[in-house]
């Protein structure tokens, strides 16, 4: 290995693990503030990829569909949770509509929008809009009802959720994978570095995703409720904070995360309608280097996962994925050694 192959295999891992970063601070966002280990993250990486690919063709993509059939879904079980409850009619009818809106309303604009061909910018921002709502009905649907069981019932759930997107990712887009065009077609050289335009947009695009957490958790009043959440959901809650609405919000942006970073890969390779699962876990691998509890953490960790996978791909290509998942195992044991008694709260 000279140092233009070493270059470019340093450049592809910190592409690759640019998006890595921003899955595995979505799955630490995730885990500090509802305790959920969110394996289907993987999924709106694949959602987002796919559906991208259908506005290309001009297809309106499953995911509407879906969207819809969660919109109602979540309609008729607030409905019941509320007739349950004694709730008067009027208010219960008015929340319930006022909840459906955006999801539906968004639902009729892609509807209306896909067949147009609209410019790419705007079909990425379609996209977003279509998959983004999917993160707190899923919550509602899956996690809300679970929100105070353990850890070990709450990753079942998330085992049960992963399977089911992917079975409909299936349905939705079918075995054949898709690839989307490039947002910048230019390329640069640097000495004996090689730089596509696309690469540039994927590592602008994390960072300054990334600026844009850390300023939205300093900053704003969601994101300190969501911060203490994360800390003590009891002492959360004595303060007026619903971990209700935290967990909602959480998902929502795990999954404008997982859509955006699918929108973002989908033009450096083919995406299957399974393909989130592996990219989704390669991001898990990296919280769980930060302990599924530090952002710095996981973004570091991150960075090590895209440079491992680079450099083993070029010395053993075959073995790259065995060699990424089996770097935690040593991850693992030097916590539990560190600390080999851990209570869950």
């Amino acid at each position: 290995m000279d140092l233009s192959i070493a270059s470019i295999l340093l450049l592809d891992g910190l592409s690759n693990g640019a998006i890595y970063a921003l899955l595995a601070l979505s799955t630490v966002l995730v885990f500090t503030v509802t305790r959920v280990i969110f394996i289907p993250q993987g999924e709106f990486v694949a959602f987002g990829a796919l559906t991208l690919a259908a506005l290309q063709q001009g297809q309106r993509p499953g995911t509407v569909v879906f969207l819809l059939s969660l919109t109602g879904l979540v309609a008729l079980l607030d409905l019941w949770a509320g007739w349950r409850a004694g709730e008067a009619a009027t208010p219960l009818l008015r929340r319930v509509v006022q909840a459906a809106a955006l999801p539906l309303g968004l639902s009729a604009l892609a509807w209306w929008a896909a067949p147009l061909q609209l410019p790419l910018l705007l079909q990425v921002l379609l996209t977003l809009a279509i998959v983004t709502p999917m993160g707190p009905l899923l919550y509602r649907l899956a996690y809300q009802p679970l929100a105070d069981a353990s850890v070990l019932v709450l990753l079942i759930v998330s085992v049960g959720v992963h399977f089911s997107l992917t079975g409909l990712g299936l349905v939705f887009f079918g075995a054949e994978g898709s690839r989307n065009p490039s947002f910048w077609d230019s390329s640069f050289t640097l000495g004996p570095l090689f730089m596509a335009g696309q690469t540039v947009i994927i590592l602008l695009a994390s960072l300054a995703l990334i600026v844009l957490l850390w300023l939205f958790f300093e900053r704003s009043l969601y994101g300190k409720a969501l911060r203490a959440t994360a800390v003590n959901r009891l002492g959360a809650r004595l303060m007026g904070i619903s971990s209700t609405a935290a967990g909602r919000l959480s998902l929502a942006m795990a999954a404008f995360i997982g859509a955006l970073s699918g929108v973002l890969i989908s033009p450096t390779t083919t995406i299957f309608y399974d393909s989130g699962f592996l990219i989704g876990l390669k991001g898990f691998v990296a919280a769980v280097f930060a302990g599924l509890a530090s952002y710095p953490g996981a973004a570091l960790g991150a960075v090590l996962v895209g440079l491992l996978e680079s450099f083993s791909s070029f010395w053993a290509s075959a073995f790259k994925e065995v060699i990424v998942f089996t770097s935690i195992l040593p991850v693992l044991l030097w916590r539990s050694l560190r600390n080999p008694h851990s209570d869950e709260h």
